[in-house]
């Protein structure tokens, strides 16, 4: 074997044709990238996938903070008694309610504040910071703030009403104020992770495109409209399906601000799951109205992320 080959490496020498290098066996790179994704799903495993199926299963059961176990099954009871009760659908209306509020804002703040800043030649981590610092702050500390801002006759709003001659709502204390209140301090607080993104998006935008419309006579709007627009509407879709399900998820600052009230115009349907299995310790319950709620972002969300998309195609 070995005499062959080298009279074939004479042969090729002979030829002019450079001797080939032995072969050497590929990088076990799967491996590696196994390992590497390993802790992630250990921990993704653990604490994501885990507690979601325990959940699913104590749906099923009557369990109760007060009583060690699962104290036997339950079947369907609980999602019947979820789906009959009006504190449930209430605290649903009360959560999409909040994500009709929010949304819009949000996503169409975020966009314009970001095309406005973008065009700023110097200074733009000014711009930056300023919007993005309020999304850094801690739920309590934002709750904190605008509950002295909201504050009867001593809060900064209702001071500055009066000085103009105009009386100022209740703004936390009316079941009519109280939610579109609590939006005003969502849209304040997480503005600045949408502004991001779209800044993001924005800059990855060629500046050919524009120079070549404006030396074909296209104004601002018409470059808005017919570059910007179209060219961010990935960012657009994903921006959007983000802010929906962060929106359905809200419990923070109605439970710090408002506690759910006035006489329950502000629970959304994760407190109802809080007072269910922490205050009531009914946790099989609250876990079956989880587990409705999940069915119902999932819904939402596939929804929205369609017309998004539609909407996308169509521009």
């Amino acid at each position: 074997m070995s005499t062959q080959t080298s009279d074939q490496t004479d042969t090729d020498a002979r030829r002019g044709i450079a001797p080939t290098a032995p072969r050497r066996r590929a990088a076990p790179q799967g491996r590696a990238a196994s390992a590497f994704l390993a802790p992630f799903a250990v921990l993704y495993l653990l604490f994501i996938i885990g507690p979601a199926l325990y959940g699913l299963v104590l749906s099923f059961t009557d369990a109760s903070l007060v009583k060690p176990g699962l104290n036997g099954a339950a079947g369907l009871r609980n999602y019947a008694e979820a789906l009959s009760s009006s504190d449930f659908w209430s605290s649903l209306w009360h959560t999409l309610w909040f994500t009709i509020l929010t949304t819009p804002p949000l996503v169409i703040l975020g966009f314009v504040l970001a095309l406005l800043a973008n065009r700023v030649a110097r200074g733009r981590w000014f711009f930056r910071l300023a919007f993005f610092a309020p999304y850094i702050l801690p739920s309590a500390v934002v709750a904190l703030i605008w509950m002295w801002l909201y504050t009867p006759a001593l809060g900064l709003l209702d001071t500055a009403l009066a000085k103009v001659g105009m009386t100022a709502p209740s703004w936390l204390g009316d079941a009519a104020w109280a939610m579109p209140s609590l939006a005003i301090t969502t849209v304040w607080w997480t503005l600045g992770f949408n502004f991001i993104l779209y800044l993001a998006g924005l800059q990855e935008i060629p500046r050919d495109l524009y120079e070549a419309a404006a030396m074909d006579g296209a104004g601002p709007w018409q470059q808005v409209r017919r570059i910007t627009i179209p060219m961010l509407g990935r960012t657009t879709t994903l921006v959007a399906v983000l802010q929906v399900i962060a929106s359905l998820k809200v419990f923070d600052q109605m439970y710090l601000m408002t506690s759910g009230g006035p006489n329950f115009a502000t629970r959304s349907i994760l407190q109802l799951v809080y007072d269910e299995g922490f205050t009531n310790y009914r946790v099989g319950y609250a876990a079956a109205v989880s587990m409705l709620f999940f069915l119902v972002v999932l819904a939402v969300s596939a929804v929205w992320f369609t017309l998004v998309r539609r909407q996308e195609k169509v521009v």
